[in-house]
């Protein structure tokens, strides 16, 4: 089995944070030793078996973050296995079926030959920072859209995949 699994991910206003946490936590329960870090401080995947990585999506563009840390760590993450996941969609859509991945997600995961992506629902509420955020929230189209039942089934199948297929490229 994987020992030491990486949860990394670029998140603006915490909602994705917290999908990461989530991530690790059900990982962790199946067995694996986590980490759960924001992109923009990892140093290094060296250390690490496998690495899940998720940012929010804006404009159908990842958190820069992220973005950052897969061409950064490109390399070495091409000798470990790699999942993705999105949030976003500020609607129930995520939960009800399969959202491919954005255009600039998708070439992230053919670079880094990833296992597999998955899009999750946003949250945006009361509170947002900034112009944009506050106006979607102000017309009603705000709330939390993610589906944690989604998102432990997710991750216990990384869990399973990691099991199943140790470092297998």
């Amino acid at each position: 089995m994987t020992e030491k699994v990486l949860v990394a991910y670029g998140s603006k206003y915490g909602s994705t944070a917290e999908i990461a946490q989530h991530v690790g936590e059900v990982l962790a329960k199946e067995g694996l030793a986590v980490e759960v870090h924001p992109a923009g401080e990892v140093a290094t995947v060296e250390s690490y078996d496998a690495v899940v990585l998720g940012a929010s999506l804006y404009a159908g563009r990842w958190q820069r973050d992220a973005r950052r840390f897969a061409r950064r760590h490109r390399r070495a993450l091409r000798h470990r296995p790699v999942w993705l996941f999105s949030s976003g969609p500020l609607d129930r859509s995520a939960a009800e079926r399969d959202i491919p991945p954005a255009p600039g997600v998708r070439r992230v995961a053919d670079r880094l030959d990833a296992r597999g992506h998955i899009t999750f629902g946003g949250r945006l509420t009361e509170g947002a920072k900034g112009r944009i955020a506050r106006s979607i929230v102000k017309s009603g189209k705000g709330g939390d859209f993610r589906d944690f039942a989604q998102i432990d089934t997710w991750a216990a199948g990384v869990a399973h995949d990691l099991r199943e297929r140790p470092g297998e490229r």
